[in-house]
């Protein structure tokens, strides 16, 4: 499931979202220009890596992405969840907020990984604590989503609340039953995704300053 919209009243420009976007392209155009024989130095000195922590990998790794496609879907997804807690929030603290919860969701991975030589890196940790305040403020928001059924693309409206529990129940469970393997594995850092999302859910109400519109 792709989510294309939310039939949310949107507040004005999401000034901060787009400036965070941005961000992340400009820092993985940066990343990208890396000589071949310096781009693991890069990554190890601005990732989060347990074994060799930096604290300021903590803000750092939420800027870098592993390619094209892990950086276009992040912030496609931010674009999509967080220019509406923007204009619940206010630029400021959506900016604080999401630090905050991706701080929060590199910490969690850290902690479940200490020894671990395997980097950590992208925003999608900082997005799902967006995702998990977009389900506490606008749970009976419809979101638009493009869906795949057999050879079949179509379009369908889902509750937020519906559709953004059952993603974090993936990441979640997925998450469970990676402790299944018992060697280092590149690949989803699951519980950045949960310890994210539960950091929005916990979060989102020191912050939020704006009651939720809808469209229908």
């Amino acid at each position: 499931m792709i989510p294309l919209r939310a039939l949310i009243l949107r507040r004005g420009t999401p000034v901060m979202t787009l400036v965070l976007i941005a961000i992340n392209v400009f820092c993985f155009l940066i990343e990208t220009a890396q000589p071949r024989y310096l781009e693991s130095a890069f990554i190890a000195h601005y990732a989060l890596v347990p074994d060799h922590f930096r604290p300021s990998a903590l803000v750092t790794s939420m800027f870098l992405h592993g390619g094209w496609l892990h950086l276009i879907g992040n912030m496609w997804f931010l674009l999509v969840f967080g220019s509406h807690i923007e204009g619940a929030l206010g630029s400021g603290r959506f900016l604080i907020f999401y630090l905050l919860c991706g701080i929060a969701s590199a910490l969690v991975q850290l902690m479940l990984n200490l020894g671990s030589p395997v980097p950590t890196l992208g925003a999608s940790g900082a997005i799902a604590g967006v995702m998990g305040a977009f389900v506490l403020i606008y749970p009976r928001a419809r979101v638009v989503t493009l869906v795949f059924i057999i050879i079949f693309i179509t379009t369908i409206e889902i509750p937020a609340a519906f559709m953004l529990i059952y993603w974090f129940a993936i990441q979640l469970l997925s998450g469970l039953a990676s402790f299944s393997s018992f060697t280092d594995q590149g690949g989803v850092a699951w519980f950045a995704h949960v310890g994210g999302f539960l950091a929005g859910l916990l979060f989102v109400r020191l912050f939020v300053v704006n009651r939720p519109r809808y469209s229908y």
